[in-house]
């Protein structure tokens, strides 16, 4: 079944001077606009193209990608306001509209937000919401410790940075697991941490364990190598020190220093590590 706000892989039925018309099911034949179709196209191909309504109202199809699809997350910009609600740019010559209902907080022109979007049932068009938590956690997950995972950053708060996990539910990263620079409505890969008695989940920018070592011990290698051999650096210098040249804890450093130690590798001084040439 074709849906609104997806994309969809649609037949051609028929082809007309302003474009070609593809069979949409129970929506009915939606046209895919002359600039949008694909050269040598012809009446039996199939198309994967996204349907949305137009500035008229009406279901048109484009090849274009939009920042999101229905029951997705995005960070949008705010390109206009009015008695109705937000416009956010969305990727789509038709700006996607959030009403004032479904917004949070009221939202100003430039401004950045997260935005939900879903088809109105009402209406049936494509609108968003920044209502986040209606529609996250809304049913059980089952993440173990280790998994990776994609995450949007959202809000800083006292205890750390929320994130949305798999555009499904909510998780943090403690500000003690931040090593690297994050910003609001930025997309990453993250691991889980913990998932907490409460349900709630504990998030790290960095692969756990014997993984998280070994990638680090690598890039400790590579910054040797660029170093000519030596960074003043060791297990004695300040966490702070270590999270401003590495991005990572201190123990996590130690851990990595101490096997490649073993491994023979580097040789750990007074003042720093150093590059073993075999």
């Amino acid at each position: 079944m074709a849906m609104i706000g997806r994309f969809n892989n649609l037949e051609v039925v028929k082809q007309v001077k302003f474009g070609v018309y593809l069979d949409a099911e129970e929506l009915g034949e939606i046209l895919l606009p002359q600039r949008y179709v694909p050269e040598n196209t012809q009446p039996g191909d199939r198309l994967e193209v996204f349907i949305y309504r137009d500035s008229d109202d009406l279901l048109i199809a484009t090849t274009e990608t939009p920042k999101a699809q229905i029951g997705e997350f995005a960070c949008l910009k705010v390109v206009d306001l009015n008695r109705t609600g937000a416009f956010f740019d969305w990727g789509l010559p038709k700006d996607l509209l959030v009403p004032f209902s479904e917004q949070k907080k009221t939202v100003e022109k430039d401004q950045e937000q997260i935005v939900y979007l879903y088809l109105d049932q009402e209406t049936d068009r494509i609108a968003g919401s920044t209502k986040l938590n209606k529609f996250l956690d809304s049913y059980p997950h089952s993440y173990e410790k280790g998994q990776q995972v994609d995450l949007i950053i959202e809000e800083h708060t006292h205890i750390g940075y929320k994130a949305i996990i798999n555009g499904q539910h909510w998780g943090v990263i403690y500000d003690d697991d931040v090593f690297k620079p994050v910003r609001y409505g930025q997309r990453m890969k993250g691991f889980i941490k913990l998932v907490r008695p409460d349900g709630k989940i504990n998030l790290s920018l960095q692969q756990l364990g014997y993984g998280k070592t070994d990638d680090l011990g690598k890039r400790l290698l590579h910054l040797l190598e660029d170093h000519d051999g030596f960074i003043a650096a060791n297990d004695k210098t300040s966490p702070e020190e270590i999270k401003r040249l590495f991005s990572c804890s201190k123990k996590a450093f130690k851990l990595s220093i101490g096997r490649l130690y073993k491994e023979r590798k580097i040789a750990i001084e007074e003042n720093g590590i150093r590059l073993l040439t075999k």
